[in-house]
């Protein structure tokens, strides 16, 4: 019997995965580096800041040693573009009360860091919806790995089989998976509605 459902934020709840790149790119650039959208989408999005930078430090592509001052840099122009896309969009809000008025138990699960995904929630009318939100900053692996879930399963005093996960990231949907939860794959923020839990309603 489902109990719960958690939520990835960026590309899910708020269509942010755009606003990641941009301010990111903008954080680069100040230090001659660049990723260009189709690796984003292959593979760095729904990844954390410091994972990005870390791995185009391996490839070369940056200066070792820049890691924090970057993601400082990168942590603050995303501030300034979360109201540009982290808009109220009705039809997660209608979602989200139905679930709630159906006594689901609700949790938000984010790649992002907890001042970040606070904003996030906020500035799109989401966060009183939630039982539970947890950033990747306060776990000790990031997904891919499902400590993040499983952290949230333990607060929410659920088992694994008892929680459906919506991820849209390889990454996020690699976390749900180990898990052992449900996993609702979804595309993009265009999936999410309340006809995507029509099989529990």
């Amino acid at each position: 019997m489902i109990k719960a459902i958690l939520f990835d934020l960026d590309g899910v709840l708020v269509d942010m995965p755009q606003g990641h790149y941009e301010s990111l790119n903008k954080a680069l650039r100040l230090f001659g580096a660049e990723i260009d959208i189709d690796e984003h989408v292959t593979y760095f999005n729904g990844l954390p800041t410091r994972k990005k930078i870390s791995r185009l430090e391996e490839l070369g592509r940056l200066p070792t040693g820049l890691c924090e001052t970057i993601n400082s840099i990168k942590q603050k122009y995303t501030k300034e573009i979360i109201p540009v896309y982290c808009i109220p969009d009705y039809s997660k809000i209608i979602m989200l009360k139905h679930l709630k008025n159906n006594g689901y138990k609700i949790a938000c699960c984010s790649n992002s860091i907890k001042d970040t995904l606070h904003l996030m929630l906020r500035s799109a009318q989401l966060f009183d919806y939630f039982d539970l939100i947890i950033g990747n900053d306060e776990v000790k692996n990031s997904k891919p790995h499902p400590e993040i879930y499983i952290t949230a399963f333990n607060k929410l005093n659920i088992k694994p089989a008892e929680a459906i996960i919506v991820e849209d990231s390889p990454h996020g949907i690699a976390a749900g998976r180990a898990s052992g939860a449900v996993v609702y794959e979804v595309k993009g923020v265009q999936d999410v509605h309340l006809s995507l839990f029509k099989d529990i309603l």
